[in-house]
């Protein structure tokens, strides 16, 4: 019996200290906050309220380079990036009539002031043609995307391979409402 008792509390000692994973860290015993509404017809519903950021990013397609529209779109495309800050100075229709002019895209500079009016003006006196585009991204690259806005003077932009330019680069298009995407053929 003298031999059997140290050899008890040893063995009892050894699994007390033995090395396992940790339960008090796992914090999965806690039960998942629910979020809990009723729907239309009265009846309750709860679901998981979702905690961790879901690592896929949204990506939006390039442009497409539409080879009936005129090469120098794109070249406006390119110098109006080259121009543009990092962010707006409001002064979006001013940059980007200066890039189509510096492209050659234009032989004058439109005299519009208002950037809502642009669409109006490039197909009345620059030969524009409104395409039949409603999605800014399935806009091609080099096309001029005007945007209204009731009050404002609305927003200009130009649709380069991955985003879009004025007075400043972007790669999402304006939240304004979309009045017509043009281009030169």
């Amino acid at each position: 019996m003298r031999k059997i008792l140290p050899l008890t509390i040893i063995t009892l000692c050894c699994v007390a200290f033995y090395p396992r994973p940790a339960s008090a860290l796992n914090m999965s015993m806690a039960p998942k906050p629910k979020f809990g509404y009723k729907d239309a017809s009265g009846k309750r519903h709860s679901v998981e309220i979702i905690d961790k950021y879901q690592p896929k990013k949204i990506v939006h397609p390039f442009a497409k380079l539409d080879p009936k529209i005129d090469p120098k779109l794109c070249r406006a495309a390119t110098i109006a990036e080259e121009r543009a800050h990092a962010h707006s100075h409001s002064l979006c229709w001013h940059f980007v009539k200066e890039a189509l002019v510096a492209a050659g895209v234009l032989r004058s500079r439109p005299t519009t002031m208002l950037a809502k009016q642009a669409g109006q003006e490039l197909v009345s006196n620059y030969g524009f043609k409104k395409l039949p585009v409603s999605d800014p991204y399935a806009a091609p690259m080099g096309a001029v995307l005007v945007y209204g806005a009731s009050k404002a003077a609305g927003h200009v932009e130009i649709r380069t391979k991955d985003g879009f330019v004025s007075d400043f680069k972007s790669k999402v298009p304006s939240p304004r409402p979309l009045l017509g995407v043009y281009a030169k053929s």
